[in-house]
Order: structure tokens, then sequence, then C-alpha cells
């Protein structure tokens, strides 16, 4: 698991909300809260760990984009991510 860990912290990008917003409209992009790591987050959902997901939805620690954040972000193309793709998903974290 480690090993897969590893990969996908190395598959880690940088991404603009432009780019991301077409998977937004398909309901695919999960934001990730900045109290949890990219990596543990895409392991658990690619290895389909549905109890410590579901724990995760349940403390709003991953989440669909509220639709505030949507009109947040579309009226600013440019807001740069966090972003890791574990298809059919792209996990992203707002940058500071």
């Amino acid at each position: 698991m480690s090993d897969l860990r590893a990969e996908l912290a190395e598959s880690i990008d940088e991404a603009e909300w432009n780019w991301l917003a077409p998977h937004a409209r398909r309901d695919s992009v999960i934001v990730v809260k900045p109290e949890l790591e990219l990596p543990d987050v895409a392991v658990a959902i690619a290895n389909d760990n549905v109890a410590l997901v579901q724990r995760w939805i349940e403390q709003d620690l991953i989440h669909k984009p509220y639709p505030t954040q949507l009109s947040d972000w579309n009226g600013e193309l440019t807001k740069r991510f966090r972003a890791l793709i574990v298809q059919p998903y792209v996990l992203i974290q707002e940058t500071n």
C-alpha cells in the first residue's frame, strides 16, 4: 500500500479552476479539506475503503464542491488547487 501512496503522492499537480471546472460539471470533483493528505484519501478511494471514506464524508473532511464554492471558483478561473486524479474522481485542495 505504501508504494501506491508514494506513486499517488508523486502524481499530485497544481491545476487552475478553468481546467477543473469540466470535471465539476461531470460531478467527479471531490474537495479534500487541508486536515487530510491527498495521497491518503486517494489510497482509501483506490482501495475501496468504504468505512474510512464514509467517516471522512460524515466529518465533512471530503465533499463534493458546495454551490457557493462553485460560484466563487467560477468567478476566479485562475484560482489554483492541488489536484490528484483517482479515476473516476479528481481530488482537489485549495492552495493559499
